[in-house]
């Protein structure tokens, strides 16, 4: 595993199903900005999030996966452009565990001046990849998706005391970077 440097937490809103931090059946997950233009989500799925005992639902660890990708385009452009998600491949290895910490990281592999591609894992604890996935997205201003009233919807960074300075990821990640 490799330490790779936060050089930023993105914001959370209030109800979304996967940032949303008064979602109380959400995931409420945080999401990080490295130095390599990566960006990693961190959640601990819960009880109510299984599919089968003991393991996150496939359809959830997509939606966390998707989240993650479709987040890398706020590295270059903060809330500029917003993606929307076109396309989702997944590919499921392992099983997703519930209460632990699990990791998912996303990156962009490709971008044009309507839409962008990415790439993205679900870690393990351990830092074995769970879950691959690969999506497409268009880029759009928020107010050509949704009525979104930054305020209303408490779109913010909130910093906590377990914001990590470094991540750790495994190396098969490192050859994985921007284009």
């Amino acid at each position: 595993m490799h330490q790779h440097r936060v050089v930023g937490k993105q914001p959370n809103s209030k109800m979304c199903l996967v940032c949303g931090l008064q979602n109380d059946p959400g995931l409420q997950a945080s999401f990080y900005e490295l130095e390599d233009g990566k960006v990693v989500g961190k959640f601990t799925p819960g009880e109510h999030l299984q599919g089968y005992p003991g393991r996150l639902h496939g359809g959830i660890a997509a939606a966390m996966l998707d989240e993650t990708i479709g987040r890398a385009i706020r590295v270059t452009q903060g809330d500029a452009i917003w993606g929307v998600t076109i396309e989702l491949r997944t590919r499921f290895r392992k099983p997703v565990p519930l209460a632990a910490e699990i990791q998912a990281v996303g990156w962009i592999t490709k971008e044009t001046s309507r839409h962008f591609e990415g790439e993205g894992a679900i870690l393990l604890p351990n830092g074995r990849v769970a879950v691959e996935g690969h999506g497409r997205y268009l880029k759009m201003p928020i107010d050509s998706i949704a009525d979104f009233d930054f305020d209303d919807q408490e779109w913010k960074t909130v910093a906590t005391a377990d914001d990590p300075a470094s991540i750790e990821l495994p190396p098969a990640l490192d050859k994985k970077t921007e284009s």
